[in-house]
């Protein structure tokens, strides 16, 4: 038989597929009155973040949120989506290789 099937069991592992990577997502909030849109998505996906750190940047009128994730890549794109559509929010993902 050919690699093919190897390499599907191979990754096959405890009834899940392992194909889970670490991220960090960049989050910068230029309209406060966002906040509480995003935190409302942050706390939806909650089972996976890993952390977070918030930090208000008072005299420019803007907040950066970092969040580190453990994630399937496809959820972590449904994250950043999520928060991309709100107004006043940009969002970047930087995702582990493995």
């Amino acid at each position: 038989m050919g690699g093919f099937f190897i390499d599907c069991f191979s990754a096959y592992k405890g009834g899940e597929m392992e194909s889970k990577r670490i991220a960090v997502a960049a989050i910068v909030i230029d309209e406060q009155s966002a906040s509480v849109e995003v935190n409302n998505v942050l706390h939806e996906y909650s089972d996976i973040i890993i952390g977070r750190m918030g930090l208000p940047y008072k005299e420019r009128g803007i907040s950066l949120i970092s969040v580190a994730l453990d994630a399937e890549p496809d959820v972590i794109s449904s994250l950043t989506g999520r928060l991309g559509q709100i107004q006043g929010v940009s969002v970047k993902a930087a995702i582990s290789k493995k």
